[in-house]
């Protein structure tokens, strides 16, 4: 129905939007329109002034397949580093150029141009396709959450996120924590430190036992191996000669089933409160905590995918494990580990890159592979 040269619009047109950590809404309404101009109803779902989901559904009826993939993109870093402007969709050598381009409006794009195919097609003849368009998955995953909070997840049968992946499938990824502590002490000048507390040596303390506890754990997983802990972020003192009064330090930790989020908090808190049995002020704050995911690799939605996927790609398509989180952690919760599910879509390694890029004739395959796999899923 769509030439390939209005799917590339599209994709120009969702590129050009800057969804740099939020205005989501301006894709969620774009995305809208383009929706109801061929007969699909789609509703916004606000979170704020300027993010809102978008919820939109062909079809009745089961099984209930989930689509989903987010709005935002991160920023592009220095502009003067990019062969080109990175919010206006370039075309070199066969490969489109943009931010956020691979992560994800390529595959954003490609799910709702099947639908709208479909739909003109007057499929699915049985069962629903729903796509949940997100805001924030870059930063704490909110339009994910609020979908599950909102009960969006209950009825769906198998769930399709368009991360890119290029042509290999994903069924499992990492959880992802941050994780924030503060020290607090008393300054002093740095002759007389007696006088003072210095807020930097308890965290120094606590972070070298982490160290410890986390890293050389014998607890792995096998498909996607263990868990990652690491200080990102240490700030304290303001002055060479002062003792400082105040320091913080900010750890990322990526978990898995067997070292999960809960097990981590557990940790680190035992070692917060052993560090303040000893005088210290040491409060923690953990400001993002997605799960784990980990589905079969061979399930329902991952053998169809495969087989369909290895007719555009030329070869068979491995399926693997993801080291970065997606909205599975927040759209999967309480679904159980016998779920179909996987992470596929247009795209490759360059996300958050400068001249991030998605290949054209990938892009414009997963228009048709998507509804080829939909349907099939489905049942027709």
């Amino acid at each position: 129905m769509f030439t390939d040269e209005q799917k590339l619009q599209i994709l120009t047109d969702l590129v050009a939007i800057r969804s740099v950590n939020d205005h989501e809404t301006d894709v969620a309404t774009y995305l809208q329109q383009l929706l109801g101009q061929h007969d699909i109803q789609a509703q916004l779902v606000p979170l704020s002034d300027s993010r809102a989901n978008l919820i939109a559904e062909i079809g009745s009826g089961h099984p209930v397949l989930g689509v989903s993939g987010h709005m935002d993109v991160v920023a592009p870093g220095d502009v003067n580093a990019w062969s080109s402007d990175p919010f206006q969709v370039t075309a070199r050598a066969g490969k489109l150029y943009g931010r956020g381009i691979t992560d994800m409006k390529a595959g954003l794009a490609a799910l709702v141009i099947a639908m709208i195919e479909l739909h003109a097609a007057g499929q699915p003849a049985k069962g629903t396709i729903r796509l949940m368009a997100t805001v924030g998955e870059e930063v704490g995953e909110t339009g994910s959450e609020a979908f599950y909070e909102a009960g969006h997840m209950d009825d769906v049968d198998g769930l399709l996120i368009g991360e890119p992946t290029g042509y290999h499938i994903f069924s499992a990824h990492k959880g992802s924590m941050d994780v924030k502590l503060t020290s607090q002490g008393k300054a002093a000048h740095s002759s007389m430190p007696e006088l003072g507390q210095n807020a930097i040596d308890p965290l120094l303390s606590l972070l070298g036992q982490a160290n410890e506890a986390f890293r050389k754990t014998d607890r792995v997983n096998a498909a996607l191996g263990k868990l990652t802990f690491n200080t990102t972020v240490f700030n304290g003192g303001d002055q060479v000669n002062s003792i400082p009064a105040v320091a913080t330090a900010e750890m990322n930790i990526r978990t898995i089933p067997e070292f999960d989020n809960a097990t981590v908090t557990q940790v680190l808190q035992q070692l917060v409160t052993q560090e303040n049995e000893q005088g210290s002020h040491v409060t923690m704050d953990i400001y993002m905590s997605q799960s784990p995911v980990e589905e079969p690799k061979d399930n329902a939605l991952s053998d169809l995918a495969a087989t369909i996927g290895a007719t555009y790609a030329g070869e068979p398509v491995p399926k693997l494990a993801l080291p970065a989180v997606t909205d599975a952690s927040n759209l999967l919760k309480n679904k159980g580990h016998n779920y179909p599910f996987i992470v596929f879509g247009p795209g490759n390694e360059t996300a958050h890159q400068v001249d991030e890029y998605v290949d054209r004739q990938m892009y414009l395959d997963f228009t048709e592979l998507y509804q080829k796999l939909m349907t099939s899923y489905l049942g027709d």
